[in-house]
């Protein structure tokens, strides 16, 4: 058994777990009326036929990825000979485990924050406060896991530059890069299949990579993880019949901040998260333009139709389809670049 044929045999399964818990999963989210509450507000009008189908979906890729990445890894170990004494390959591997654990945990806060909505009927969730606080404290325990168990550097990696050790002051500004990224993932779950599909294309950039690096535990993450996406677009590609929520965008947006970090290429997790990064760029945008124009001229003016930009192209009359196609072959360009970044570097 080939290294390349345990590692697609990872993502076939995840694929498969996936893909059939749905049968299982959906209805019974219909069954608890776990619908996704609908504002008018947070996106464009004719997403209210939305109201009512069902969310937390993540679960379906959640499930798979835990499953047959920690299997995956274990058969690659064994295949390989690889035992708990050689403590660089040991190490691998409880990076691979502290990648799963951070991933569940910020998908732990979008699962009460799902709950949350659906219990109360209503958009309203944990505040803000509430989810920076649980997100500090995951993100701090997951950057003293990479301190421990990573390459320890505190560089900072552009492929053609890197930064003298920063200290203390990287892990601060690796913390700002976990807050922002995996809220802008979050912000990515706006249109049926989108984020499913650009995090699917960012795992397959992630596993050449991780490939070319020689970081094989963490590529059953990652090929896992694809192939749970792939198994939940199923359901979620449009029109949708599950949405992830907040517990799978979480989760994703968790896991792709992760392994850049891991791979210490800081320039590679700029173009891979780049659809993202963009995505919450524009709300940032449009908030701050609308409060310097209503300071000066009394009413705010909006650069985009709608934020985040998915939803500007949604006013603009593109397709659900179109927007997923476009930003997932977006992703791929970007993510393509940062393959030659690798190579090159």
């Amino acid at each position: 058994m080939t290294l390349w044929l345990i590692i697609l045999l990872t993502s076939l399964i995840s694929f498969a777990v996936a893909a059939l818990s749905g049968k299982w999963l959906v209805p019974f989210l219909h069954k608890l009326k776990f619908g996704q509450p609908i504002k008018v507000k947070d996106g464009p009008e004719w997403h209210a036929k939305k109201q009512g189908t069902p969310t937390m979906g993540g679960f379906m890729f959640i499930i798979s990825t835990v499953l047959t990445s920690v299997a995956g890894c274990l058969a690659y170990r064994g295949w390989a000979g690889l035992d708990f004494l050689d403590t660089a390959a040991t190490n691998r591997f409880y990076m691979l485990i502290s990648v799963l654990v951070f991933s569940l945990l910020f998908g732990f806060i979008g699962f009460i924050d799902d709950y949350t909505k659906v219990v109360r009927k209503n958009n309203d969730g944990l505040t803000a406060i509430q989810k920076i606080i649980l997100q500090t404290i995951f993100s701090v325990g997951f950057l003293f896991c990479l301190h421990i168990f990573g390459s320890g550097k505190t560089s900072l990696n552009l492929g053609f530059w890197e930064s003298p050790n920063l200290g203390i002051f990287y892990y601060i500004l690796m913390f700002a890069v976990i807050i922002y990224l995996t809220n802008a993932v979050n912000l990515t779950d706006g249109v049926d299949g989108l984020c499913g599909s650009v995090t699917f294309t960012a795992m397959l950039i992630y596993t050449i990579c991780c490939s070319i690096l020689i970081e094989t535990e963490l590529s059953c993450f990652t090929m896992a993880l694809a192939g749970g996406c792939l198994g939940f677009l199923i359901w979620n590609l449009n029109p949708a019949k599950c949405f992830m929520g907040d517990t799978g965008s979480m989760f994703l947006g968790a896991a792709v901040t992760a392994v850049g970090l891991v791979l210490h290429n800081h320039l590679l997790l700029i173009l891979v998260s780049l659809v993202y990064i963009i995505e919450a760029l524009s709300v940032v945008i449009q908030v701050i333009y609308f409060k310097i124009t209503k300071k000066k001229y009394g009413e705010g003016r909006r650069i985009f139709k709608m934020t985040p930009i998915h939803h500007h192209f949604e006013m603009s009359k593109w397709s659900e389809y179109k927007i997923v196609i476009t930003f997932s072959l977006a992703g791929a360009f970007f993510g393509a670049l940062g393959i030659a970044l690798v190579l090159m570097f």
